[in-house]
């Protein structure tokens, strides 16, 4: 069984994802669509695509496509997965789900109503660390988890500044100054995905931006944003907390690892930094670092990558880690580039698997929410000076 797809935006992170979901086995035909209707063709073209549409509107329209992969502008995709949904396509979003609570609770409704599949492809489900966690957690490793810490830490001069410039155009700056905390599914994700619970309060401080280059200025950007730096604590249901950093100014090496997290139970806990991770417990301490390390499956001077910024690269070429199991994956992949620690590989097949046999994948809209809406509030209880505030639940998803 298979289905087709039409990919949305032909940016710089679709095209790796478009080579996937070619080669699956689920997939037939791959399509692409783009507002910039020449760096569609260029996509359609290099990769051999089954051809391009000319407006997202045409995409949904034709009955030659099953199902849509939106890569478009982070504060778009709500609106545009609601669109694919109602269109009676099955729909992949990127990261974020959404910017509001009322555009999360809308794409909930619409899954629920059509039954189609919804998927978030968020890549720190798959992030080693987080596997491992995962899986210790299941196995009680870590008694009773009642802490855990994850860091999206990312240099604005380690390759934002070049991508933002080519998606935004002449005007970057406006969007270049997106709100740490409304982009919070890394770290909120690497943590709630190995902890399955969910977050129920938060308070969040932000640091003013000091730089005076025009991104983080209110005066230019289209979020009224001008902070850089941020820092959420967060309650979660059945006691404990959580705490999560968003950093956009910050000196650490972002192209070695930039998602990172620790984990505390009563009976032991695993901690990572950037070139190494621990395992401890109240005997001792067990470096897990080479289990949890990807193995680069295409080098970051591949003529593919030449449109992406050196400090970006790392993110489209690492492989998978020795704590990945690949044993459900389709051997089409097993040469073919990963990226982001590891997880590309698997969020397709999430998709695509749970598309063919209607089930529901790993980061359902119900999961989604969870990953997103923390940081939807905490981005406004920084703006209320790190005010509690209770974050909102759509519940577990429905049994499938």
């Amino acid at each position: 069984m298979t289905f087709s797809l039409g990919i949305v935006g032909a940016g710089q992170f679709s095209g790796q994802f478009a080579t996937l979901f070619q080669a699956h086995p689920g997939v037939s035909d791959v399509y692409v669509t783009d507002l910039l209707p020449e760096r569609a063709r260029q996509l359609a073209d290099a990769q051999g695509l089954a051809g391009t549409f000319p407006s997202y509107e045409a995409m949904l329209e034709s009955k030659d496509v099953d199902a849509v992969a939106v890569f478009t502008q982070r504060w778009t995709h709500g609106p545009l997965v609601l669109q694919g949904l109602n269109a009676g396509k099955h729909v992949y979003s990127a990261v974020p789900m959404a910017i509001t609570t009322e555009e999360i609770a809308a794409i909930i409704e619409a899954v629920r109503a059509t039954g189609l599949t919804y998927m978030m492809g968020e890549t720190s489900e798959y992030n080693p660390a987080t596997v491992h966690a995962r899986n210790q957690i299941a196995e009680g490793a870590f008694g009773r988890l009642f802490y855990a810490e994850g860091d999206y830490v990312h240099d604005m001069d380690l390759g934002f500044y070049e991508a933002y410039q080519y998606s935004g155009g002449e005007n970057w700056k406006a969007t270049a100054s997106y709100p740490p905390l409304l982009y919070p599914t890394h770290s909120v994700g690497g943590v709630l995905g190995a902890w399955r619970t969910h977050a129920v309060s938060v308070s969040a401080i932000g640091v003013l931006d000091d730089r005076g280059d025009g991104v983080f200025d209110k005066d230019v950007s289209q979020f009224d944003n001008d902070v850089s730096n941020a820092t959420a604590l967060f309650e979660v249901a059945g006691g404990g907390s959580f705490r999560t950093n968003e950093f956009r100014r910050v000196g650490y090496p972002s192209h070695l690892r930039e998602s990172r997290f620790r984990f505390f139970g009563t009976e032991a806990s695993m901690e990572q930094l950037a070139t190494v991770a621990l395992w401890q417990d109240k005997k001792g301490v067990k470096d897990i670092s080479e289990l949890l390390e990807p193995k680069p499956t295409l080098s970051p001077d591949d003529p593919s990558l030449q449109h992406i910024a050196p400090e970006l690269r790392a993110a489209f070429t690492s492989g998978s880690a020795p704590v990945h199991d690949r044993s459900r994956l389709p051997r089409e992949f097993d040469h073919l580039h990963n990226g982001h620690e590891g997880s590309h590989h698997f969020l397709v097949d999430d998709f695509v698997t749970a598309v063919n046999n209607r089930t529901l994948p790993s980061v359902n809209a119900w999961v989604a929410a969870r990953y997103t809406l923390p940081g939807i509030v905490a981005h406004e209880s920084a703006r209320q000076g790190g005010a509690r505030l209770e974050i909102p639940d759509f519940g577990d998803a429905p049994e499938a």
